[in-house]
């Protein structure tokens, strides 16, 4: 029986709990919140688990086999350092800071003591990306377009710049890291991003609420992806749109639509990416082969990298190249 402490009370935490209560051999054994209250409350619904306070407290206490963590951005850094200490897998939610300093100390640790990592890009897992990939061979790659277009969420956090790293960081990371996985390492960065509404609807907003990344890519492709959180509740475009020497592939909320001269064919996803991650996780912890987890914590500092060259060319108005920003960490 594999024993599996959450960190997090949150909703993500609650999404991957469930699914690993369903996986057969697995346990959620622990909780940590930021109170003793809120960490029991969440392990009711657990038979077997805890809830602790302290994160120190639940990893002396339990023998735990792997932990989730799912926190906020401006949470990460001792949490993950704590579990590489201690020699204990982990799974993380995505993004993994809100800055680069953060995940560069880890990746550091990492590479003193390596453990099993997972982090949580379902999108990779999607049956439309799995198509995808499939589809993107033999042809030749010109030009990507991605969208992510909604609202702003309401937790405070997410609207103050410094926590939460804005909404190319936080929400539409999952456009660029798919990018990159499907169409190559990032070569250059160059950004603009605005406040145009929400610092005027709702008080002590610092995150950009609009903008735009162009991505040129080392293999010569060019990557646009623009973002909003100014929609209103309920009113979302998310998307990615690959233009290639045969067509068109467009992957949306739904799945992935090819277009090819008078051809239109349709993939829609079936199997929940969310379970496809966390049983290629399991399957890793318990197996020692993590062949299976196709965004570890190495990989997903890559895409971290590109977003946060992003910010900084914003920031600027200059381009960024990538190989300035590995000039400057480990």
């Amino acid at each position: 029986m594999l024993n599996i402490g959450i960190i997090g009370t949150g909703w993500f935490s609650k999404v991957h709990a469930n699914i690993l209560s369903e996986i057969e051999g697995v346990r959620v054994k622990a909780v940590c919140g930021t109170s003793t209250e809120k960490a029991e409350s969440f392990a009711l619904e657990f038979d077997g688990a805890r809830g602790y306070g302290v994160l120190e407290e639940m990893l002396e206490t339990e023998n735990l086999d792997a932990v989730y963590v799912c926190v906020p951005p401006f949470a990460h850094g001792d949490i993950e350092m704590e579990l590489i200490s201690r020699g204990i897998p982990f799974f993380v939610e995505k993004p993994l800071a809100a800055d680069l300093e953060t995940p560069g100390r880890i990746i550091s640790a990492l590479r003193e003591k390596p453990v099993i990592t997972s982090v949580g890009y379902h999108f990779r897992y999607r049956d439309a990306a799995i198509k995808l990939m499939e589809e993107l061979k033999g042809c030749q790659l010109g030009m990507v377009t991605g969208y992510w277009m909604g609202s702003m969420p309401a937790v405070p956090w997410w609207r103050n710049q410094e926590k939460s790293g804005g909404q190319f960081i936080e929400q539409t990371t999952h456009l660029l890291d798919l990018l990159r996985y499907s169409a190559g390492e990032a070569e250059e960065v160059t950004a603009v991003f605005g406040n145009k509404v929400m610092h005027e609807k709702h008080e002590n907003v610092t995150v950009s609420d609009i903008g735009s990344v162009i991505v040129k890519m080392k293999n010569g492709t060019i990557a646009t992806l623009t973002n909003t959180c100014i929609l209103p509740d309920g009113v979302s475009a998310i998307g990615l749109d690959y233009y290639h020497d045969n067509g068109i592939l467009k992957l949306n909320q739904e799945g992935l639509i090819k277009s090819e001269r008078d051809v239109t064919i349709k993939w829609k996803d079936r199997d929940n990416p969310y379970i496809r991650e966390n049983r290629a996780f399991i399957q890793a912890v318990e197996s020692g082969n993590s062949s299976g987890i196709l965004s570890d914590y190495h990989d997903a500092y890559q895409t971290q990298k590109v977003a946060l060259a992003a910010l900084k060319s914003a920031e600027t108005g200059v381009t960024v190249k990538l190989e300035d920003i590995n000039k400057n960490i480990v």
